[in-house]
């Protein structure tokens, strides 16, 4: 059964956020759930939350004010601009969104045993940390903390619940991944412990857009890298809307990650037991990992470096079938047969021929006189080879047809994720249609060059559309895509997305060929050894 799925892109506006510094559960109301939030301690506090009034100006209060007002005239003589600065900055917002997060993450990853802390700060996603003696108890759809002081708490003091999937402003999507409950309970209510884990366990769910390998990387294999890598495989993952397929196309990646079997949480009724849960994953930004949000200072390069680990057993085994079935050949014992995606990449010709992979899409967004354009980099001087991936390509053959190359050409889509497998230094042109300039750069074009990408974005003009043959010239889908994309995603979709193809002006692609060949080669030569080095 193919899956289907509908994109939504939801706006919000800015607003100020809460205060959010510490970490307490809520009373329970009517015998109902705790609810952990944050809050900030303005040193008032009485019943139902009222601050209890002052009855006297006490000699501590008063020394307290003292010693405030000499340090704040001392800040405003010692350094007046950046305090003033402080006070009045148009973007003391973000800096204090910013030192907020930063406090909410460290006051949950400072947590002590039998604890539990949901960082919900992210507009991208919430994630959880709890600690103790945990029990996957599927059959209610929770992870029950066990406490040590079974007097202290009742049945169901406190809890949290949990979507963990990192889209969390798209409430539609969200809707459909199953929700997950923390929740505190005594020794007496405990499930029986069948499995015993002495690692911790990251939960998380390969529903919502699974299937579209954008989504695949940037909502699941990253955010998993960027939650996990520091426990250096010494982690189970507990997967919601499992699927085998997913875990047979990202099996050799996962495998890097955790050196245990996944979990399915839905189908194994079995109460496993860990010393400590972390729900959800953390996500940085769109393809790409932020060294100064991850706790060894990994970037993309070092998922990129994983990438090289996971795949090069498979690569190797690829490589001896080629070698036997070449050897078979020459015996007359096989015939040759056409697959989508040859295993082995062409051979360069000299090392000043670079090779050049196009990804050949299929559908919309074609590039129409795609023949042409192949010729036209052979005439420039690279080696071409030509891919069409298909849905059930083994991704381990594509990570091997691009981290071989030198250079990628692609029209902007979800494929273009792979410029992930391409190495540092290599060149990336990604053709930009029309209506898709700022997805283009933001999903691809920024990512591409954060790590270590040379990034090409090349925008066609309207005469290389075709919708220029749909419509009159002058017409706004052709003249201002900005304005159009102002009508709803629908339209843009529509329009855009499913309807256009391109076919490139050969002499303005020339100019982009060219240039990528002689930056290409000029690396190529800085690092060829010199022959008094031989």
């Amino acid at each position: 059964m193919v899956q289907q799925h509908r994109i939504y892109i939801l706006q919000f506006r800015k607003g100020e956020q809460e205060q959010e510094v510490s970490c307490k559960v809520s009373p329970p109301r009517g015998g109902g759930r705790r609810v952990m939030y944050y809050y900030h301690d303005y040193g008032g506090g009485g019943k139902n939350g009222r601050p209890v009034q002052t009855r006297a100006f006490s000699m501590r209060r008063f020394f307290g004010l003292l010693l405030l007002s000499f340090v704040t005239v001392g800040t405003l003589f010692v350094a007046p601009v950046s305090f003033l600065s402080f006070v009045h900055s148009d973007d003391g917002g973000a800096a204090a969104a910013a030192a907020q997060r930063a406090r909410a993450a460290a006051a949950c990853s400072g947590m002590g045993n039998d604890s539990l802390c949901c960082d919900r700060t992210s507009t991208r996603a919430d994630i959880c940390f709890a600690r103790g003696d945990l029990r996957m108890h599927s059959a209610s759809a929770s992870f029950q903390l066990v406490s040590g002081n079974s007097t202290a708490v009742g049945k169901e003091e406190e809890e949290e619940r949990i979507r963990p999937y990192t889209r969390k402003w798209e409430a539609n999507v969200m809707a459909t991944i199953d929700e997950v409950r923390l929740r505190r309970v005594s020794a007496g209510y405990a499930a029986r412990c069948d499995v015993v884990h002495d690692v911790p366990a990251v939960l998380f769910s390969t529903g919502g857009y699974t299937g579209n390998v954008y989504h695949e990387f940037n909502d699941g294999i990253l955010p998993l890298f960027v939650t996990s890598h520091h426990f250096r495989r010494r982690v189970v993952f507990v997967i919601l809307e499992y699927h085998d397929w997913w875990m047979t196309k990202y099996g050799d990646v996962v495998s890097r990650l955790s050196a245990f079997p996944p979990i399915d949480f839905t189908a194994d009724r079995r109460v496993h037991c860990f010393p400590e849960v972390i729900a959800g994953l953390r996500i940085h930004d769109e393809l790409t990992v932020n060294p100064e949000k991850t706790p060894e200072g990994k970037s993309i390069r070092d998922f990129r470096m994983l990438l090289d680990d996971a795949y090069r057993g498979r690569v190797q085994y690829l490589e001896r079938l080629e070698r036997r079935a070449a050897r078979k050949r020459r015996g007359g014992k096989a015939k040759s047969t056409a697959i989508a995606m040859p295993l082995a990449p062409p051979k360069h010709s000299s090392p000043d021929r670079p090779r050049l992979v196009i990804v050949s899409r299929t559908g919309s967004r074609v590039i129409e006189n795609e023949a042409d354009v192949s010729a036209l980099a052979v005439d420039v001087g690279f080696d071409v080879h030509v891919i069409r991936p298909e849905r059930t390509t083994e991704l381990c053959k594509i990570y091997r047809e691009l981290n071989a190359s030198d250079a990628m050409v692609g029209v902007h889509g979800a494929a273009m994720t792979h410029f992930l497998f391409m190495r540092p230094g290599k060149v990336f042109i990604q053709v930009v249609p029309l209506g898709t300039d700022w997805a283009a750069g933001a999903y691809y074009g920024e990512p591409a060059a954060r790590l270590g990408l040379r990034y090409v974005g090349y925008k066609i003009l309207p005469e290389e559309s075709s919708l220029s043959r749909e419509y009159p010239t002058g017409d706004p889908v052709l003249t201002d895509p900005a304005g159009v994309a102002q009508r709803g995603w629908d339209v843009t979709k529509k329009v855009y997305l499913d309807r256009q193809n391109v076919r490139l002006d050969l002499a303005r692609f020339r100019e982009e060929l060219v240039k990528a060949h002689q930056y290409l080669v000029a690396g190529s030569r800085r690092r060829r050894p010199r022959r008094s080095q031989l």
